[in-house]
């Protein structure tokens, strides 16, 4: 089974940026305690004063899935609405490796 890799951007209301940001670190936060979740990376974008980017990389799609069910993320999903214009799912990858993500197995090049 491959990795999993998840590109998104977030977009804040006008002027809600850093709440939203705060919200996704907690979430990136929550994610330590997941194994299955190698790399939850939040960053703010430098040509948007609205949007965060968010880089995930799981186990599996299925483990990343199953991570949207927990309560925790369910409760961060609730306090985000009010202050979310938007998301956009960037790009979905297969990571093979790198800093901070383990060696991929089950992915040969």
């Amino acid at each position: 089974m491959s990795k999993f890799g998840l590109y998104n951007m977030f977009t804040a209301v006008k002027g809600k940026r850093d709440s939203l940001a705060k919200l996704l670190l907690e979430a990136s936060k929550s994610m330590e305690k997941v194994d299955e979740c190698e790399l939850y990376v939040v960053s703010l974008a430098d040509d948007n004063a609205s949007a965060i980017y968010v880089y995930e990389v799981w186990s599996s799609e299925e483990a990343h899935q199953d991570s949207l069910l927990m309560e925790t993320s369910q409760q961060l999903i609730r306090d985000a609405k009010p202050i979310l214009a938007g998301v956009e799912k960037l790009g979905t990858s297969i990571p093979i490796g790198g800093k901070g993500v383990s060696t991929s197995q089950h992915h040969s090049i």
